[in-house]
């Protein structure tokens, strides 16, 4: 009875109610921004985990040293 979730008559049912939710003209910009997401979520997992501090990190000492318009002043 159960043999599979993603069976083809439940995958066009799914489709034919997105398409009444969103439209037609919707959709190609929905699916637009969800692959854009998952792109960066798959980004995000090989990221190392660090990073963000290092960022964080070379910031502070950006805004720690004088810029050149300040030295020309």
């Amino acid at each position: 009875m159960f043999e599979g979730i993603f069976q083809p008559l439940h995958l066009i049912i799914v489709l034919a109610i997105v398409l009444l939710l969103f439209g037609p003209k919707k959709l190609p910009e929905l699916s637009k921004g969800l692959g854009q997401a998952i792109r960066g979520f798959k980004r995000a997992l090989h990221e190392e985990p660090d990073s963000g501090e290092k960022k964080s990190a070379e910031k502070e000492t950006e805004a720690a040293t004088p810029s050149k318009r300040e030295d020309a002043l």
